[in-house]
């Protein structure tokens, strides 16, 4: 049979889109979609993704990403990394132990994202769950839901069989309570510049007398990580704010603020003032520059600028006008490429934690076919944030 040329060439263009399509198995038996480029697989997580190890020889961001390598998926890679946080005693700012709320009850938020299946699960003011990354993920899972809270998520956890405890203090998260009460005014709703001078107060004493590890109290983990196949996915867990007040709950279980997940764009989470994050809900934010051809770093640095511009009232600004808190972005988008952005170049809360020595340098953790690492983050501002602002 004879064939014209131009039959020729549809033929071809048409076996072209075929073969391009074809999906071909992996090791494991998973199917491989091929793409124009290649992602580069890596784990990102704030600081503590590469610090904390609980008993064991792996941080949460090794973890992560071996598990990831192995085949796993990737968010349940990310979470078997973030459960090492979550359960460590000695960070009190994620899952056991975490400092607790005013009246010494340790709450926890979390929110996790699925990038391929582009499903989301949360929980906030969740009691008596270690890992409260587990219980958003079975949300997200076993739901059609996005986020539940309080009794009822805790009533959610019992039924699907996670053991819930009465207490979720350690010895050290409990003292670290007994004493801010000792040493605080009885009234929990001061005016706001007096309480924060007050909490300052408090705090500086906890720090010096050695009862906190730091003087950071919006303590969080965000992780997100990317495999060669491009699939993307993120974490966020926390036991929010120190002696907060009961209910309060911050950005880490909000889509968009804590975390926010695109699968063909990138990710993007947080740790700081929480609120300060959701008014501008800028994770969302920065994977929408991202879908805009920005680089992660100057997307991040992008909703820092906007945050720097919303910060209006005077008790949450320095004497020359900046913010007086820290936040901090971590970023990565589908390539592989990644970044952290800082308010500051140094907050001198972080002085003397996690081998910084005499210099509290903004760092986020990593980990790729090179190893876990440290990397210092990109700040919008230079100089120090001091422990008073």
């Amino acid at each position: 049979m004879s064939v014209s040329r131009r039959d020729f060439l549809k033929q071809g263009a048409a076996a072209g889109v075929v073969a391009s399509a074809v999906t071909t198995p992996t090791a494991l038996g998973a199917p491989w979609v091929r793409r124009s480029a290649a992602a580069d697989p890596v784990v990102i997580a704030s600081m503590n993704g590469n610090y904390y190890r609980n008993g064991g020889s792996a941080t949460c961001v090794q973890a992560a990403y071996e598990r990831m390598m192995a085949g796993h998926d990737v968010l349940d890679a990310l979470i078997a990394g973030v459960n090492i946080v979550e359960l460590d005693p000695e960070d009190d700012s994620v899952g056991y132990g975490g400092l607790p709320n005013a009246d010494g009850v340790v709450q926890l938020d979390c929110c996790c994202m699925h990038g391929p299946k582009r499903r989301a699960g949360g929980v906030a003011a969740l009691e008596g769950v270690r890992t409260p990354s587990l219980v958003a993920r079975a949300v997200m899972d076993q739901t059609d839901h996005h986020l539940l809270v309080g009794p009822g998520a805790q009533a959610f956890a019992r039924a699907f069989g996670f053991p819930i405890e009465a207490d979720l203090n350690t010895e050290h998260s409990r003292q670290a309570w007994r004493e801010w009460k000792r040493r605080s005014d009885p009234s929990h709703y001061l005016d706001p510049d007096q309480r924060s001078e007050l909490d300052r107060r408090i705090l500086d004493s906890l720090f010096r007398d050695g009862l906190l590890n730091s003087r950071v109290v919006h303590g969080t983990i965000n992780c997100n990580g990317i495999n060669a196949r491009g699939e993307i996915c993120g974490v966020t867990t926390t036991s929010g704010l120190a002696w907060k007040i009961p209910g309060r709950v911050g950005d880490s279980p909000i889509l968009g603020a804590g975390l926010y997940v695109d699968g063909a764009v990138g990710a993007a989470g947080s740790t700081g003032r929480g609120e300060a994050n959701l008014y501008g809900l800028s994770s969302f934010f920065i994977v929408e520059n991202l879908r805009r051809g920005m680089h992660p770093k100057d997307a991040g640095l992008e909703a820092l600028r906007r945050v720097r511009a919303n910060t209006v009232e005077r008790r949450l600004r320095r004497p020359n006008g900046e913010p007086n808190f820290s936040l901090t972005f971590y970023i990565l988008n589908a390539k592989g490429e990644h970044a952290g952005v800082s308010m500051y170049a140094e907050d001198e809360d972080y002085r003397d934690w996690a081998g910084n020595g005499d210099r509290g340098f903004m760092r986020y953790a990593a980990c790729d076919r090179n190893g876990p690492r440290t990397v210092q983050c990109e700040p919008l501002l230079p100089g120090v944030l001091t422990a008073n602002g």
